[in-house]
């Protein structure tokens, strides 16, 4: 297949200002989650204290892994991030493996917030759009008004996207700052209302048999899903318009503050306790049986806090963090998709570039494969974002090992240290995933486990028809099965 000139004409634009860099970072890591899990996971895992602790060991892992990604920044100032590390240092068996997890792990962000869109409209709207019944899914109603609310957002967002970094920039920044404000906003009202109350807080731990611990490492394991994000400067290097010393600046900052958003929203959701409950950990076991703002303890307590006026405030932050999110995730997703594309690891077709410098193709694939996504129903996609933590682990691993490599041969012993130290936190995240241990229970269940197995075997796959033909390992019998890219001389890959 020849290029088009378009995409031989145009290039990325840096237009990434430190700012436009750090509102992607932050709003791709505060999301849906971080309003939802303090009811449904943090608090049932770790108790207010053990959060606390939890999310200062992820972030502080997390700067860790981040003093590798500085330091490969610097070294490699190209789009790509973790995957161009990987290939550079090991190959490109090893950089397509860093790609196939890391991109498992950016594109299922996408859906999975879109998804979440309908859960939080509940609050305000009830059942307003739960019209047009589709089918029941693993226990999931689809409802066609919840997929179109869904799809337009996803449609909205890619086209925001595609209109280039300069208009998307405007978009995340002030989304980003209503999601901060709400979050302070009500967090300074809480100090001045009387529905907070020191003993609210206690338990201090989940009262089960789980020693505190256990409990703190069960949390610990989320840490690879809670931070993803800091790492989407470095996929965007090509396209910034600041020097690679404050990629460090920004990723550390947005880490730091993430998990200052983390342990806020835990506490908000702990801080009110409806009546009839004698503490927190009654409310947390019978969440089920509450619906709209009172099943989601972070929107009960601002309720309680501040009124409808407290709901609305913590719903436009909400709203915010998701679409933020979807965002963030379709301008990493589609230039990991271009790099992939440019490196003769996917067909050409992904590296057309509009007049923006922005790889349309790219975003189109995120949007239309985002939306089929949607009608396996929200808990089908919930299993996918399941293996989004071993994904990010991956990319951090591969990360620090190329951190390790590279500074040894200069002599760097700060950064080979560090890139090991994050090799090993890295391994550490993906066993405690994979390997169900007594008291800390494996994050993926059986049928995330399927989700994984089939991801590997259609990375295989594509390996063995598209990177092992570029090394002159022909397999004609797959190769009928799959468009291969070809070199941009107009040869063959």
């Amino acid at each position: 297949m020849e290029q088009t000139g378009e995409q031989q004409n145009f290039s990325f634009s840096r237009r990434l200002t430190p700012f436009n860099a750090w509102t992607l970072s932050f709003g791709g890591l505060i999301g849906y989650g971080a309003f939802v899990m303090p009811g449904t996971t943090f608090l049932k895992g770790a108790g207010v204290l053990g959060t606390l602790i939890a999310m200062q060991i992820g972030a502080f892992t997390m700067l860790i892994i981040s003093y590798a990604y500085g330091y490969m920044a610097a070294k490699f100032q190209i789009n790509g991030g973790q995957f161009m590390y990987a290939e550079r240092a090991f190959g490109k068996k090893h950089g397509f493996i860093c790609a196939w997890f890391l991109g498992l792990c950016y594109f299922s962000i996408i859906p999975m917030d879109a998804a979440a869109l309908s859960f939080l409209f509940r609050t305000f709207y009830g059942d307003f759009f739960k019209f047009g019944y589709l089918y029941k899914i693993s226990g999931y109603h689809v409802y066609f008004g919840e997929f179109l609310v869904a799809a337009l957002t996803l449609i909205l967002f890619a086209y925001i996207t595609v209109k280039g970094a300069k208009f998307g920039a405007v978009i995340q920044n002030v989304m980003v700052i209503i999601l901060i404000a709400g979050i302070i906003l009500i967090l300074f009202f809480s100090f001045f209302s009387d529905e907070v109350e020191p003993s609210n807080f206690e338990p201090l731990f989940y009262p089960d048999d789980r020693s505190p611990i256990l409990q703190v490492l069960s949390l610990v394991v989320v840490a690879p899903w809670a931070f993803v994000g800091f790492d989407i400067v470095p996929q965007l290097a090509e396209e910034a318009d600041f020097t690679h010393h404050k990629v460090k600046v920004i990723m550390d900052t947005c880490i730091v503050a993430g998990c200052a958003a983390y342990i806020a929203l835990t506490f908000l959701a702990a801080s009110v306790i409806p009546s009839g409950y004698p503490n927190w950990a009654v409310y947390v076991d019978n969440l089920h049986k509450h619906d709209s703002y009172g099943a989601v303890m972070t929107f009960f307590a601002s309720y309680k806090i501040l009124g409808f006026t407290g709901l609305f405030i913590i719903e436009a932050a909400a709203v915010c963090g998701v679409l933020t999110g979807i965002l963030a995730f379709y301008v990493v997703t589609s230039r990991l998709l271009y790099t992939m594309a440019r490196e003769e690891m996917l067909p050409s077709w992904f590296t057309v570039l509009n007049k923006d410098g922005v790889p349309v193709n790219s975003i189109l694939f995120c949007m239309i494969v985002s939306i089929f996504t949607l009608l396996t129903g929200r808990d089908a996609i919930g299993l996918t974002v399941d293996v989004a933590s071993l994904g990010g682990a991956v990319g951090f691993g591969y990360t620090s090992l190329a951190s390790w490599k590279y500074s040894r041969e200069e002599n760097r012993r700060d950064v080979a240290v560090l890139g090991m130290l994050g090799v090993i936190f890295s391994v550490i995240f993906a066993v405690l995933l994979l390997v169900p241990i007594p008291g800390i229970s494996s994050s993926l269940s059986t049928e995330s486990y399927l989700i994984l197995i089939i991801w590997i075997a259609m990375g295989g796959f594509f390996y063995q028809v598209g990177i092992k033909k570029e090394l002159g390992i022909r397999n004609e019998k797959l190769e009928k099965y799959i468009y291969l890219p070809t070199r941009q001389d107009g040869g063959q890959a």
